[in-house]
């Protein structure tokens, strides 16, 4: 009788990975020493494809792994950033520090709207989601203290003696706003490969593997014994979270918020939802394709009025029609490559009872 195979080992990391991963940190390098030679546009542009990076990949943890579509993310955006403004304004904190706040706002927000929203399904849930989000813009439209529902702006007291900022003037020799600028785009790059790290280690852990049954198949997920209404509670809070640090970012750097602005399903919702589908969802490369796609369009096309906004459209079907798995998917299908893998493969091989043991490889897809 012959014996078995040994020496099995599990893996995810490929040659292909193993490469982007020396790129990217040099690109980490690279984003943080941006500033010493780029314009202030420039800064702009990349907190700008930074933040969206940020908003994108949480709505895909939630949507492209949960399984959860949710279009009322905008809630945890606008409540993030007005509980940065709120405790600016009325308790003197510091911006930066205020940007924490933000997110445990929204962690809390995210709570009861959890509680009623997972009472629904499907298009249900998405819809249950947005009008809890309109909700919550009419009510953040009353507090008065923060300018009610025509807005405030953050005071000057506190943009002027912003942490870090100070520093960041003399070691740049800018003005003031120039170094919030540079300030605001060093904590965009932070949270980004905060986010991307976070998500990918997440997707490799046992959980991951748990959230992706329960996105395939809840009942049979069930039946191995995954706790479905954990794996969900975990990534719609995770998301949240995430959500409102973003969305107190962007308005630290904006410096003026306003109801209409800081709940738009437009700006937070749609564009992300488009940037995931367009890139790839249930993928981290995807959204980090289409969000450069995404910027390139609105350069391009900004300037069209209601044209742009067609044309989104009209790019978003064709790539549903001709690229179900979005760009990365397409570009990952022909060649195999994937830069943040979390397929986890089986490899067996070695000497067993003085013969050469085949060597053997499966794989299991998330």
């Amino acid at each position: 009788m012959s014996e078995l195979p040994t020496d099995y080992s599990v893996q995810t990391r490929t040659r292909a990975s193993s490469i982007s991963a020396i790129v990217a940190l040099a690109l980490v390098v690279l984003a943080l020493a941006l500033p010493a030679f780029a314009s202030r546009s420039l800064i702009q542009d990349m907190f700008f494809i930074l933040t969206m990076l940020v908003l994108a990949q949480f709505w895909n943890l939630l949507a492209g792994y949960g399984g959860l579509v949710s279009v009322g993310q905008q809630a945890f955006v606008g409540i993030g950033a007005y509980a940065m403004f709120g405790v600016v304004i009325l308790l003197g904190f510091d911006p930066v520090a205020s940007i924490l706040i933000g997110g445990i706002a929204a962690l809390v927000l995210a709570i009861p709207t959890a509680f009623f929203a997972f009472r629904l399904q499907g298009a249900y849930f998405a819809i249950g989601t947005w009008v809890i989000a309109e909700v919550v813009r009419l009510l953040v439209a009353q507090w008065k203290q923060v300018g009610g529902g025509t807005g405030t702006s953050l005071p000057r007291s506190a943009t002027s003696d912003m942490w870090f900022t100070g520093a960041i003037e003399t070691l740049f020799d800018v003005k003031s706003a120039a170094a919030r600028d540079i300030l605001a785009y060093w904590l965009a790059v932070f949270l980004a490969v905060a986010t991307i790290a976070g998500i990918y280690w997440l997707l490799r852990t046992k959980r991951g593997l748990g959230l992706a049954a329960v996105r395939d198949n809840i009942e049979a997920a069930k039946s191995v014994g995954v706790d479905a209404v954990r794996m969900k509670w975990l990534v719609f809070l995770v998301s949240a979270f995430g959500t409102g640090l973003a969305g107190g970012l962007i308005y630290l750097q904006k410096a003026r918020i306003s109801p209409d602005a800081a709940f738009s399903l437009q700006d937070w919702t749609a564009y992300v939802i488009f940037i995931v589908v367009i890139g790839g969802i249930g993928t981290i490369e995807g959204p980090i394709l289409g969000v450069l796609v995404f910027f390139i369009l609105q350069s391009l096309l900004a300037d069209y009025g209601s044209w742009y906004l067609m044309a989104l459209g009209a790019i978003g079907v064709a790539i549903m029609l001709f690229a179900p798995r979005g760009l990365w998917g397409l570009f990952s299908d022909r060649t195999g490559i994937e830069l943040f893998p979390v397929r986890r493969r089986l490899i067996g091989g070695g000497i067993s009872g003085g013969r050469l043991s085949a060597t053997s490889s499966s794989s299991k897809e998330e």
